[in-house]
């Protein structure tokens, strides 16, 4: 019986450990923390976005320029695939905006939950609390693992190890070390979906989300994205799934030294002249009451001090005094808040990672290293990164779930 030993216990790890067992190999999964599948339990906000009910050509337009590498995977396992796999384990699914798949219960601990229930009737093992801390290579073929002072011998090895991002859930970029020493080429690693660091910063905004929000990027002063979705403030920025959508190309921006602002339309539903028409009803029928008053029909009550400030109006003036001029200066605010990009949050904070192993030297249609014979990588460990919505944990089941088959059934 073929022996794999599978090393990471995230997405990838889970599928290719019970994929490879289902094959009729004897499985290993090594994990270095104490349970197996802590980035699931954070994933989504504590929801798990498992995957985006929609076809290939939608999921790899979402993808970097490497996306292509994963037809082969995807033409394997795929959503259907996915959805039936939960579904007949017991884990009820609904599909959100946006085409997001989650538990149908919102809850995160259930995705990890039926995997592991499931992987234990695969027959595999699993060890918690041991970490790999290199490879046994010889002859340009992998025969083990080291793990602290032991040496574990296998016929083939899957790396599954995930990215760089939030490392206190294990994923500390382990496995990109181990694939440069075996001789693979690293993409560097920078975060992918993360949230921006916004120049003079109000603390006040910290938590505050703001839904169905437009959202245009603006590159030495010329627009160059636009985007729609939910945003969220946070303590030295902005995030949320609109933002993490747009940060990797704001952070290729920032990283060429170019200036970076983002301008927030408050009232996407409604053009200049219908936000107006909105404006002069309700100054008109609140014409007794105060500025601040009306405005919290408009905005959320945490950023209309914000509003007051870059508009320069005055919290107390009655509405039915306001000008025509002064309308527009709100109309305009309402429409166009802009903030200056200066950073982003640390590979740590991110989402996703892009960069990785290149794909080149990895075989799609096994996952196969082309360089070390025996050697498998799945998921956040290679050049592949998505934008939010499900693409990046539909890539990590569907490259676990190649390489765990192809492990156990190659010659």
């Amino acid at each position: 019986m073929k022996k794999i030993v599978v090393v990471g216990g995230g997405a990838s790890g889970l599928l290719a450990a019970g994929q490879a067992a289902l094959s009729g190999a004897d499985v290993l999964l090594l994990e270095k923390m104490k349970k197996p599948g802590n980035k699931i339990l954070i994933s989504g906000k504590g929801r798990c976005n498992i995957t985006n009910d929609s076809d290939v050509h939608n999921h790899l337009s979402h993808f970097n320029r490497s996306g292509r590498f994963l037809h082969q995977a995807f033409a394997r396992f795929f959503v259907p695939h996915l959805m039936e796999f939960f579904t007949e384990n017991g884990l009820q699914l609904k599909t959100e905006r946006g085409n997001r798949v989650f538990p149908a219960n919102g809850k995160a601990q259930d995705v990890l939950h039926t995997l592991l229930r499931w992987l234990q009737q695969t027959g595999a093992k699993v060890e918690c609390s041991k970490a790999v801390t290199g490879l046994h290579i010889e002859d340009d073929r992998v025969i083990g693992v080291f793990c602290g002072n032991q040496q574990i011998a296998a016929d083939a090895v899957i790396l599954a190890t995930g990215g760089a991002s939030y490392p206190a859930t294990g994923s500390s970029g382990d496995g990109y070390n181990m694939a440069r020493n075996a001789g693979h080429t690293i993409v560097p690693v920078r975060p992918a979906l993360v949230p921006l660091v916004v120049k003079n910063h109000l603390q006040s905004l910290a938590g505050l989300d703001l839904r169905n929000t437009g959202v245009r990027v603006f590159v030495n002063g010329k627009r160059k994205k636009v985007e729609f979705g939910d945003l969220s403030f946070t303590r030295s920025g902005i995030g949320g799934p609109v933002i993490l959508t747009l940060s990797k190309f704001v952070i290729e921006q920032l990283d060429k030294n170019r200036q970076v602002s983002v301008a927030l339309d408050l009232k996407p539903a409604l053009d200049d002249h219908k936000l107006d028409a909105r404006l002069q009803r309700d100054f008109s029928t609140r014409h007794t009451e105060e500025l601040q008053s009306v405005l919290r029909g408009l905005l959320p009550k945490q950023i209309i001090p914000l509003c007051l400030e870059q508009t320069g109006l005055s919290s107390t003036m009655l509405a039915g005094t306001i000008s025509a001029k002064e309308r527009t200066i709100l109309k305009d605010w309402l429409k166009n808040v802009s903030f200056e990009i200066s950073g982003y949050r640390s590979v740590r904070e991110a989402i996703a990672t892009a960069g990785g192993i290149k794909v080149k030297e990895v075989n799609p249609n096994t996952m196969e290293s082309l360089l070390v014979q025996g050697l498998y990588v799945t998921g956040e460990l290679l050049d592949i990164d998505a934008d939010t919505g499900g693409y990046n944990l539909q890539a990590a089941f569907s490259t676990g779930w190649l390489a765990g088959r192809s492990a156990a059934t190659s010659s």
